[in-house]
């Protein structure tokens, strides 16, 4: 039987239980305010500075295209970069690694890192380098997010994730794939898992800096596959055939820019010469090509690729050359562009060959390359929704899967971690090859 005391005792009990029922609930309810408050500023701030990036890339590749004796700057281009890093940043810059870095651990992320990377990019772009702009993109916004982390006095795990939004802000406006930005800066950090925490943030910063970047004028990529081939046993064994050479083609592309970098850095170890060296090897293969097909990012090279143009095998092994000559110097810019450059080349000049349409295969070759480099599966299953709709699906499905698993550890950031294997499920915590 219970007594009065007892009966006031449960009473007691139940209203300390229902008070921090309360204040819990209150306490995530204003979380997820904050989150979105701060998601919102991060998405308007990286996405007009995106914005303004994109528009001055614009403007300089028009430059360098209607003034093509800009090429002959190339290594002066290269001098001046590492000028500026060392006295400026006056830190060893390791591009989307930083960013990546400081997401796993407690390394700094200086906020002029996006300053920096903006106009170094520019430079790069402006005398013809080889490049992309999507590691400017990650470092800028990672950069920024980091900076407005410190403004509002967060904890490290919290600035962590406002890099990722940052990250995800800068990706969606450059490139116009809200959907892919939101997963791509959780999904690059750890191969095997995803911080879904960063997940609300990340999406609402990257609808943000687009919805910015669209207004401002910067439109997003959009590709046209004209014709789709049903989707059948034997295009699926072509599709799977296709996906293992692309998934070789992005062991080779990050093997030689990790390799040369790493054979100029212990062959010349003043950066200056280094950087002299590099752009003038750039030049020479450019004046040897006799075209300027392969400087900068390669964008009207890729819309051939959707548009009946005759690309032969060559032009995706020119492009890996280009782009490690640059990369591996002191240039700044990304891997990112000339990834897809590479996948799209590389599937217009096999389509003939298995039979399938060109554009097709350009688009697959895209997100199976990107795939392949990056190690992040759905980021690029999503892009390729976005910059290509959905009526191909089964094809980018099975050539991101398979591009995945034949890719194996490498990757384009070393400071990418593999944390769990890619064929069992073993955790086995690696950094990229």
């Amino acid at each position: 039987m219970f007594n009065e005391n007892n009966r006031n005792y449960i009473n007691e009990d139940f209203k300390k239980k229902a008070v921090h029922k309360l204040d819990h609930n209150s306490q995530r309810a204003l979380s997820v305010v904050s989150w979105t408050l701060a998601a919102i500023i991060v998405g308007l701030a990286v996405g007009a500075f995106a914005s303004a990036f994109g528009l001055a890339m614009r403007f300089v590749i028009k430059t360098r295209t209607t003034n093509p004796w800009l090429i002959y700057f190339l290594p002066v281009g290269a001098i001046l970069i590492t000028f500026i890093y060392k006295h400026v940043l006056k830190e060893k810059d390791s591009g989307t690694n930083t960013v990546i870095a400081a997401i796993q651990s407690s390394t700094k992320l200086p906020f002029r890192l996006a300053p920096l990377i903006f106009i170094a990019t520019l430079i790069t772009h402006l005398v013809g380098g080889s490049a992309g702009r999507e590691g400017a993109a990650l470092q800028m916004g990672g950069a920024i997010g980091n900076g407005i982390g410190r403004g509002l006095r967060l904890n490290e795990t919290d600035k962590k994730t406002m890099i990722m939004c940052g990250m995800s802000a800068a990706f969606s406006a450059l490139f116009g794939t809200p959907m892919a930005a939101a997963i791509f800066s959780m999904e690059v950090i750890s191969v095997g898992i995803m911080h879904y925490a960063a997940l609300v943030p990340c999406v609402i910063s990257s609808l943000v800096a687009r919805s910015v970047a669209s207004y401002l004028g910067l439109e997003a990529e959009d590709y046209l596959i004209s014709v789709i081939p049903a989707f059948n046993i034997k295009n699926a064994v072509l599709i799977c055939i296709f996906a293992v050479l692309c998934g070789f083609v992005s062991i080779v592309f990050c093997t030689c820019l990790h390799k040369y970098e790493e054979f100029l850095s212990g062959k010349l170890t003043n950066p200056y010469i280094k950087a002299l060296v590099g752009g003038s090897s750039v030049l020479l293969l450019t004046l040897i090509v006799g075209s300027q097909n392969y400087n900068s990012t390669g964008t009207a090279i890729i819309e051939s690729c959707f548009t009946g143009a005759t690309i032969g095998l060559q032009v995706f092994l020119l492009k890996i050359i280009f782009t490690t000559l640059t990369l591996s110097c002191g240039y700044k810019g990304g891997e990112i562009v000339p990834t897809l450059f590479i996948g799209a080349t590389f599937g217009a000049a096999m389509g003939p060959t298995l039979g399938l349409p060109a554009p097709l295969m350009a688009a697959v070759g895209m997100g199976a390359l990107f795939c392949g480099v990056t190690n992040c599966p759905i980021s690029s299953l999503l892009i390729c929704f976005e910059l290509f709709g959905y009526d191909a699906m089964p094809y980018f499905l099975l050539a991101v899967a398979f591009a995945y698993w034949v890719s194996g550890y490498s990757g384009l950031y070393r400071a990418q971690k593999i944390v769990y294997s890619k064929y069992k499920s073993n955790y086995i915590d690696k950094k990229v090859q």
